[in-house]
């Protein structure tokens, strides 16, 4: 540093010298330093002194010029070597500045000529300012700045923009197709498709994006009911939003690929939340009536489609031999009467008294069922 900023004060001497002096002489010169005055050169041959000789020498005389004089101390304050700008020499006397400046043009070159391309990257390219080309990864070459740039753009990083807040403290309010406002939060995901449309296309892409995804959402949903915008229709919301945002990228010739968008919250404004909350409820619990009325209409339906297979499939044993399944029918009639029943069978021939049998039985049941066991586990009676 000193050997490079030493200099500054030789030439500010020098030029301070050379204004003080000046090519005509000096600011006061008198009869005796040779000015115009008496006894001065000028004062003796009747005109104008040499302007390129120092002041005090005859005419005649030969001697360093004020420029001369200037160099000369600008070299010794450059340290008052024999090389340039008091670099150091190579052995043989000659500069090693020249060595220098093709050292730093070749450190140029390779800086600005070669570039790295990443395998999520491309390059654009720009000439003196306006697209040229776009690289494709690995190592390119291009002409050494400022001739031609590159920009590296990565395109497959997957970019998230969020429009609403799933706060309570902002709302983002759309407009149903039935006339009703609800509280929208949702995501957009984007890469860059084109990058050489992505960086001259659009000045701000993120505020771009961020607008088209409002205009195409509010579109979709002034289109669709509350109950769809809530739960039942948010799939199809997602995805018209989705294709309508493509759509107008895509006239913007913007670059940008949509790459999904995601409803994060749906909910009915702060105002009515409460008063929503209630009418879900009754809705919820309308709903769960209904479910429970369809379930028991099932099971009474699938129970007489059963009894009605039953009575075809005897319907056709009946039609194969109609006797032999009357008398079974009956005897199973039957049985199934005068099992649960008391009953007293008397035939003909002279019988008149019979034991009952039946109600001695009844009755000597509650007997033994009242009977302790005796030692040995048998019963006394």
């Amino acid at each position: 540093m000193k050997r490079i900023f030493g200099w500054m004060p030789g030439i500010t001497s020098g030029w301070a010298n050379a204004m003080v002096q000046g090519p005509w002489g000096g600011k006061s010169d008198g009869p005796g330093d040779g000015g115009p005055g008496k006894g001065g050169e000028a004062g003796r041959d009747g005109g104008p002194r040499n302007p390129w000789t120092q002041p005090g020498r005859a005419a005649g005389q030969k001697g360093a010029s004020a420029i001369e004089e200037l160099v000369r101390r600008s070299r010794e304050s450059f340290g008052g070597g024999g090389g340039f700008g008091g670099l150091p020499q190579r052995p043989d006397g000659r500069a090693l500045w020249p060595i220098g400046a093709v050292i730093l043009v070749i450190l140029w070159l390779a800086l600005t000529c070669f570039h790295r391309v990443g395998p999520q990257e491309r390059g654009v390219v720009t000439m003196l300012g306006s697209y040229s080309r776009t690289l494709s990864p690995g190592i390119s070459l291009t002409l050494p700045a400022p001739f031609e740039s590159v920009k590296t753009v990565d395109v497959e990083e997957i970019r998230t923009i969020d429009v609403g807040s799933a706060s309570a403290e902002s709302e983002n309010l759309v407009l149903t197709g039935d006339q009703n406002i609800i509280d929208l939060a949702y995501s957009v995901r984007w890469n860059i498709r084109s990058p050489e449309l992505y960086l001259f296309q659009l000045a701000d892409p993120d505020a771009s994006i961020r607008e088209v995804a409002e205009s195409a959402m509010r579109s979709v949903v002034a289109s669709v009911s509350l109950d769809d915008a809530l739960g039942a229709g948010r799939t199809e919301i997602e995805q018209q939003v989705e294709q309508r945002m493509q759509a107008i990228l895509d006239g913007y010739k913007s670059g940008i690929r949509v790459q999904g968008v995601a409803i994060k919250q749906a909910d009915p404004p702060t105002a009515v939340n409460d008063a929503f909350k209630a009418v879900s409820a009754a809705q919820q619990t309308a709903q769960t009536y209904l479910n429970e009325a369809r379930a028991a209409a099932q099971q009474v339906t699938a129970k007489a489609q059963g009894e009605a297979a039953a009575f075809d499939k005897v319907y056709e044993q009946y039609k194969l031999s109609p006797e032999v399944t009357r008398r079974r029918m009956y005897y199973e009639t039957m049985e199934g009467v005068l099992s649960n029943v008391d009953k007293t069978i008397v035939e003909s021939g002279g019988v008149t008294s019979y034991l009952p049998l039946q109600e001695m039985k009844r009755r000597a049941q509650p007997q033994a069922g009242a009977a302790t066991p005796a030692s040995g586990g048998e019963v006394q009676q």
